[in-house]
């Protein structure tokens, strides 16, 4: 591989997770972020309460994105090899926690309880 190209890494990724996986996957973060992005424009503030519930549930998030990328590629902690790969599990797992906390302060705002309603 010569130079690394955007097609080059969708490929990639559906070799590691199926195509039909990896799809829904984009698909899923692209309807994430659009109901995120009602969310804020909707309500035109942050709510901090909201935020603060979605902050806690960031370190799952992080928990579950490196499970399930080691699950897809049947890797365990005993393959890392070096410091690339644990700088590539940093990113997955700060990625996951930014994508669950912006997913958990989408569903509260959108279906949340009286508790968390802003007044």
């Amino acid at each position: 591989m010569q130079e690394l190209t955007f097609e080059t890494l969708i490929a990639v990724f559906e070799e590691i997770f199926g195509r039909g996986l990896f799809w829904m996957m984009v698909a899923a973060a692209a309807a994430v972020t659009l109901g995120y992005l009602y969310v804020l424009i909707r309500d035109r503030s942050v709510s901090w309460r909201k935020f603060f519930l979605a902050q806690l549930s960031m370190p799952l998030g992080a928990v579950l994105a490196v499970w399930f990328v080691m699950v897809m590629t049947k890797s365990r902690l005993a393959d890392i090899g070096g410091p690339v790969d644990v700088i590539v599990f940093l990113g997955i797992a700060v990625t996951g926690a930014i994508g669950m906390a912006i997913l958990v302060y989408t569903l509260e705002s959108l279906f949340g309880s009286k508790r968390t309603k802003d007044v």
